[in-house]
């Protein structure tokens, strides 16, 4: 015991001798980055290092121990509140680290022989410090979650996927992924769960004494994909007009919610009778389908933007609707290729890029958050308007590349389906886009990796 007290304080002497008064006002970025990564790999070895003792503190904490609760012998009503006291988080917080602690700690038989962790992968790269308890947690919730209606062996092999995917993914990202891997896993519970959904959609309205209308809502996929399409294009093209200086430009002063707000005025005024709306949205809703899942009536679909996945019936409805565009993964492709009579991408090449980035490929944002980027400049390099030369970018990864220097390699720019083998279903080289930062950011000029690539399960 006395041992591991003395090795925890000379780690934290290190600590604090290694932060103490050091100025990090004015680093250059290259030294802040390294030093955020590196206290980032510091939090998650000590987050995994409290895990095993938050999960042994519940376990002297049980209900059934009654008054010889660790807990309540000193002083708190239950596990969580003890850990959240000591170490300074949230109840919540310290329920996670208890739920990752058990399910990652080597577990014994009745006859007391050790088994592996119940989830060996998460544990490895939490032991690791590849992962932090907020990915550990959501990927442990989700496999627990469909561990009776799924096979062991496609769980573990799950499993092993998202850990390899995580690290470096923000949690939205990541739960889409969550939300995909969960879908694969399961398929049969795909309709339950979207006729749950659907069920539970609402819309509320009501005026407030200051005079303010408050809306709030939840919608299903089916029912809310068009409205996030058509508001978050909208959006789109409030920040397009902005960077091109044809509009509001800087004088634009609104917050993204507040854009969002204005977006949702404009649609239903135009609803009311307008004969057209300045800030019409260039984006529709694409719903995609693999072309042997979807004659088979079985497997899932996904739409753009959208994290939770659909039903093959679904799909099928949703299809039927002029306004949306289904993508049959596995079908022939149209020629694309407009050369330089554009400047613009035309929405059919928006459609084949979003299927090959899959969203902005630098951070993922969905979609309608982006627009065709050049890599070749259009005006400066007399880059052509094809897919070669194009990758989806939101407004901020877009000022970001032309700002600060950033070089892009696509390998395999024209990704192709390979109908050559005997297989049943299309096999897809995917593209794989390559971010290279400028050396005043990484001296290394390490290439990162993005697009669907990394914001894929199925890439």
């Amino acid at each position: 015991m006395k041992d591991l007290l003395d090795a925890v304080q000379t780690s934290l002497d290190a600590v604090r001798h290694a932060s103490g008064d050091r100025e990090v006002l004015g680093l250059a970025p290259g030294d802040l980055v390294a030093v955020g990564d590196a206290l980032g790999r510091l939090k998650r070895a000590v987050d995994a290092a409290l895990v095993p003792v938050a999960a042994e503190i519940a376990r002297q904490s049980r209900p059934e121990l009654g008054s010889d609760s660790l807990a309540k012998r000193q002083g708190f009503p239950s596990a969580g509140r003890m850990i959240s006291t000591t170490t300074g988080t949230s109840v919540g917080e310290a329920i996670r680290l208890v739920a990752v602690g058990e399910a990652t700690a080597p577990r014994t038989s009745l006859s007391g022989e050790e088994r592996p962790a119940k989830h060996p992968h998460v544990a490895a790269a939490v032991r690791a410090g590849a992962i932090g308890t907020l990915a550990a947690s959501a990927i442990i919730t989700m496999l627990d979650r469909v561990a009776v209606r799924s096979d062991a062996e496609a769980r573990e092999a799950m499993e092993a996927r998202l850990v390899e995917a995580a690290p470096g993914l923000t949690p939205d990202r990541l739960r889409v992924l969550i939300c995909r891997g969960e879908a694969l896993l399961d398929p049969d519970g795909v309709q339950p769960r979207e006729d749950e959904l659907r069920a539970d959609r609402q819309l509320s309205i009501r005026q407030e004494r200051s005079g303010a209308i408050a809306i709030s809502g939840r919608f299903d996929p089916e029912t809310g994909a068009p409205i996030v399409a058509a508001v978050e294009g909208i959006m789109t093209g409030m920040l397009r007009r902005r960077e091109d200086g044809t509009s509001v430009a800087d004088a634009d002063d609104r917050s993204v919610a507040q854009m969002r707000a204005d977006a949702l005025s404009e649609l239903c005024r135009h609803g009311l009778g307008c004969q057209s709306v300045p800030t019409a949205p260039s984006t529709t809703v694409v719903v995609r389908m693999n072309l042997a899942d979807l004659e088979d009536g079985t497997g899932y679909g996904t739409i753009d933007g959208i994290a939770q996945p659909v039903s093959v019936s679904t799909v099928r409805r949703m299809a039927a609707d002029a306004q949306i565009i289904p993508c049959v993964l596995g079908g022939e492709s149209e020629i694309l290729d407009w050369g330089r009579a554009k400047r613009l991408f035309t929405p059919a090449q928006k459609l084949a890029l979003t299927e090959r980035d899959g969203g902005c490929a630098c951070c993922g944002l969905p979609p309608a958050l982006t627009v065709g980027h050049h890599l070749l400049w259009w005006k400066r390099d007399a880059g052509p308007t094809d897919l070669n030369n194009g990758i989806l970018l939101c407004t901020n990864c877009h000022h970001r590349i032309h700002d600060d220097g950033w070089d892009i390699r696509i390998e395999n720019p024209r990704a192709k389906v390979d109908r050559s083998h005997t297989g049943s279903r299309p096999l897809h080289t995917r593209a794989r886009v390559w971010f290279i930062p400028p050396a005043w950011l990484d001296p290394s000029r390490t290439p990162r990796l993005g697009g669907k690539a990394r914001y894929d399960l199925t890439a």
